[in-house]
């Protein structure tokens, strides 16, 4: 069946498929998956006729519970929370459905790892991502200091934090145990600050040797860029927003994330500039190259999904359009370094710098 018209919904969410199937539509979605999730919401609106509910029992361990049958029935498709996505939205914002609840922290590690991340958020001014990243690598840390219900930090030594560190090198990578010796060194400040321990343990933390990647990387050669560039189909949406990701990164060494949150107000057209939304919530301007222009103008004007919702620049050529994440602007280089024979694999993604290839492949500074 290729007809969303055609798909019946009953039960509790019968009132709410037109307005769904309309949605579908505004988003950009092909008669098809249309079709698929209208197929999806009747089985929902089924499975909870079933068991004397409606829309407002909706919670998080009802749709878990409902993905379990359908993976359990022998479904093909939608055996996943995310697909059950556009759905809970459309539902959640007419009402029909209720909003996610917060989780709160639970136990004394996840108490004190949410009071650092505010403190990283609104003391430091850290991103979202960056603070997750953190209270990930010192999250076993402070479960080390547990007993029960209770965190010994006022026992805390520099023997503990060190022998942290190097049990760490025994599992991960090189790079991995600076990273966590940078996260552990910023929450043994904060632990200070806050009077969690007496004294700063900071210098306990030793520093991690890492070689990989001790010498400069090797820029593209203006050949290799130009192939990088050419690899990309002008004539399809997804070759012209590659392009202009590329010539953005290649011209003006955004980081990949940067490109990521570029929104439509960012670029001042009249003045020829173009504000950069970076680490730390820092905004800069910088001036907008003219083929860097062409190439954004091109992919605007002729290529960007109309039922795009946000306001980002570079959105995802698949319904529901939502915005390119860091990660996938990370990747699109990736397939652009293959296609042009520089080769790429996902593992040579790091270090700083603009485009630049690093044991033959062409990549992006995070």
């Amino acid at each position: 069946m290729r007809n969303p018209a055609l798909v019946q919904v009953l039960g509790p969410l019968a009132l709410f498929a037109e307005g769904f199937r309309e949605r579908l539509e505004m988003l950009g979605y092909a008669p098809q998956p249309r079709v698929v999730h209208l197929r999806v919401m009747a089985h929902l609106s089924s499975w909870l006729e079933e068991r004397g509910l409606d829309g407002s029992a909706l919670s998080a361990s009802v749709t878990d519970g409902f993905i379990h049958d359908r993976r359990v029935a022998g479904h093909r498709d939608a055996r996943s929370g995310r697909s059950l996505r556009p759905l809970l939205e459309y539902l959640r914002e007419i009402g029909a459905a209720p909003q996610p609840v917060p989780q709160q922290a639970v136990g004394p590690v996840e108490e004190v790892l949410a009071d650092y991340a505010a403190y990283l958020i609104h003391e430091r001014g850290l991103g979202v991502l960056t603070v997750q990243r953190s209270t990930d690598l010192v999250r076993t840390f402070l479960a080390a200091q547990a007993t029960g219900d209770r965190l010994n930090l006022e026992v805390l030594t520099a023997a503990d934090v060190t022998a942290f560190v190097l049990a760490r090198i025994e599992s991960v990578s090189p790079a991995t145990v600076q990273r966590t010796g940078a996260a552990l060194r910023s929450l043994l400040r904060f632990l200070h600050l806050r009077g969690m321990i007496g004294f700063s343990l900071v210098g306990a933390v030793p520093t991690a040797a890492n070689w990989k990647l001790a010498g400069l990387p090797k820029y593209l050669t203006h050949e290799q860029l130009a192939a990088l560039l050419t690899s990309c189909d002008p004539d399809t949406a997804v070759g012209r927003r590659d392009l202009a990701i590329l010539t953005l990164l290649a011209r003006l060494g955004l980081r990949a994330g940067e490109v990521a949150a570029l929104r439509l107000e960012d670029i001042d057209w009249r003045r020829g500039e173009i504000t950069v939304r970076g680490k730390g919530n820092r905004h800069e301007r910088l001036p907008l190259p003219a083929d860097v222009g062409e190439a954004v103008v091109a992919y605007l004007s002729q290529f960007r999904p109309a039922a795009a919702a946000g306001r980002e620049v570079f959105v995802g050529a698949r319904a529901p359009h939502r915005a390119l994440t860091r990660g996938a602007v990370t990747q699109l280089v990736a397939r652009a370094s293959r296609r042009s024979g520089l080769g790429c694999r996902r593992t040579d993604f790091s270090g700083p710098g603009k485009i630049f290839v690093k044991r033959g492949c062409a990549t992006v500074r995070r």
